[in-house]
C-alpha cells in the first residue's frame, strides 16, 4: 500500500508498505481522509508532539474511512461501515486510567505517533477506538472529529458561562473551532485576533462579533471600543510565547487563559507573578481529547459545528511533505490528505 513514512527530522518518504495485520479485535480501515495537524509539523521538525515517535512510523492521526475487514472477535462494526477514529488508545489498567485520567495513560498507544497511522491507504485499529460517522458527515468532516474533540476538552476547561466575553488568539483551524465552541458554551461576545484578512472574514461568517488585526490595531483599545472591557477567557491557539503573553495581558480579573496552542518543547514565557496575583488569573492548558470524540461527532453531524469552512485543499500523499515543510503553505488553512489521490 502507498504510505508516508517518517524516518526522522525532515525525512518523510512516500513509499510502498505492507498491508497492516488485522488482529482479532481490530478493524482494517481504508483511509479516505486524514488531516494534517500541528502535531505532525512538530514531529517533522524533530520536536516532540503529544507523544514520542520512534521512526520509521506512518504518521497521521486525524482520519476517517471505510472498514475493509474486521477481526474475528469484532461485533460492533462490519465491512462497509463509514468510520473515524480516536487515535489515543488507553490501557485501562494503569493508575491514571483507573482514576479517570486516561489521557495520561502510561501505556497509551497513539495511532500516527507510537504506531502506524492514517497517512496511508489502510490502517488497522483496535475496535475500541472506532466511531461510526453520521449520515450527514463526509469523510473530510469525519477526519476533523479528532481536532474538534481536542477543542471540546479545552473549551470545557475555560469556565465559559452564558454571557461571558471571550477572545480567541489565532484564526487557524483550531481558533475557528474554538470560536464556535465558545458561542455554543454561552459566550455573548467573542473577538478573534488574527493578522490574516481572509481568516478574519471566515471568523465573521462563523459568528465572531469582532475581529482584530494585531499588526495594525491596538487589541486592548479595540476590545474596549466594542464593549469588551472585562474578558472572561482568552484562548491562545497559536503556540508562541509572544501570543501567550498577549493572552495574559488581555484577560480580565479572575479570567482564564487557555494555552491551547502547542509550543516547541524548550520554549519559555516570562510571567509577572504580581500580575497573576493582582488579577487572579488562572493559567490552564489542555492535553489531547479524553472522552470527547462522540460529542464532537454529534456536533458535526447535527450541523452545530462547522468543520468545513477552514479546509483549504484536499491533496494526495505526494503533497504531504510540501505542506509539512512550508509555513506559508500551511497558513492558507487546513489540509486534508486523501491517500487514493
Amino acid at each position: 500500500m502507498k504510505s508516508a513514512v517518517f524516518y526522522g527530522k525532515h525525512d518523510l518518504r512516500v513509499e510502498e508498505s505492507p498491508l497492516p495485520e488485522v488482529g482479532e479485535k481490530d478493524v482494517l480501515i481504508e483511509v479516505k481522509a486524514c488531516g494534517v495537524c500541528g502535531t505532525d509539523v512538530h514531529i517533522y521538525e524533530g520536536d516532540k508532539g503529544a507523544a514520542d515517535v520512534t521512526p520509521p512510523t506512518i504518521l497521521g492521526h486525524e482520519f476517517s474511512g471505510v472498514i475493509a475487514e474486521v477481526g474475528s472477535q469484532v461485533t460492533k462494526f462490519k465491512a462497509g461501515d463509514r468510520v473515524c477514529i480516536d487515535p489515543n488508545c488507553y490501557c485501562g489498567s494503569c493508575d491514571f486510567c483507573r482514576n479517570g485520567l486516561a489521557h495520561y495513560c502510561t501505556d497509551m498507544i497513539g495511532y500516527g505517533t507510537t504506531v502506524n497511522g492514517g497517512f496511508a491507504q489502510f490502517c488497522s485499529v483496535n475496535e475500541r477506538q472506532v466511531y461510526l460517522l453520521g449520515e450527514n458527515t463526509s469523510f473530510e468532516q469525519g477526519a476533523m472529529a479528532e481536532p474538534a474533540a481536542c477543542c471540546l476538552h479545552g473549551i470545557d476547561m475555560c469556565e465559559i458561562r452564558p454571557g461571558s466575553s471571550v477572545v480567541v488568539i489565532g484564526g487557524g483551524m483550531i481558533g475557528l473551532l474554538m470560536l464556535q465552541l465558545a458561542r455554543l458554551a454561552g459566550a455573548s461576545r467573542i473577538a478573534l485576533v488574527e493578522p490574516v484578512e481572509s481568516k478574519r472574514q471566515v471568523a465573521l461568517k462563523l459568528g465572531a462579533d469582532l475581529v482584530i488585526d494585531p499588526l495594525n490595531e491596538d487589541i486592548k483599545n479595540k476590545l474596549k471600543e466594542n464593549g469588551m472591557t472585562w474578558v472572561n477567557a482568552v484562548i491562545e491557539c497559536v503556540g508562541k510565547p509572544a501570543t501567550i503573553s498577549q493572552a495574559i495581558d488581555i484577560v480580565g480579573n479572575t479570567g482564564v487563559v487557555m494555552m491551547f496552542g502547542l509550543t516547541k518543547p524548550d520554549e519559555t514565557i516570562s510571567v509577572k507573578p504580581f500580575e497573576i496575583f493582582q488579577k487572579e488569573i488562572v493559567l490552564k492548558a489542555s492535553y489531547i481529547n479524553p472522552y470527547t470524540q462522540k460529542r464532537a461527532l454529534e456536533l458535526i453531524d447535527s450541523g452545530r459545528l462547522d468543520v468545513s469552512s477552514m479546509i483549504c485543499e484536499v491533496c494526495g500523499l505526494d503533497g504531504l511533505e510540501g505542506i509539512l515543510s512550508d509555513p506559508a503553505v500551511r497558513a492558507r488553512g487546513k489540509f486534508i490528505i486523501s491517500p487514493d489521490r
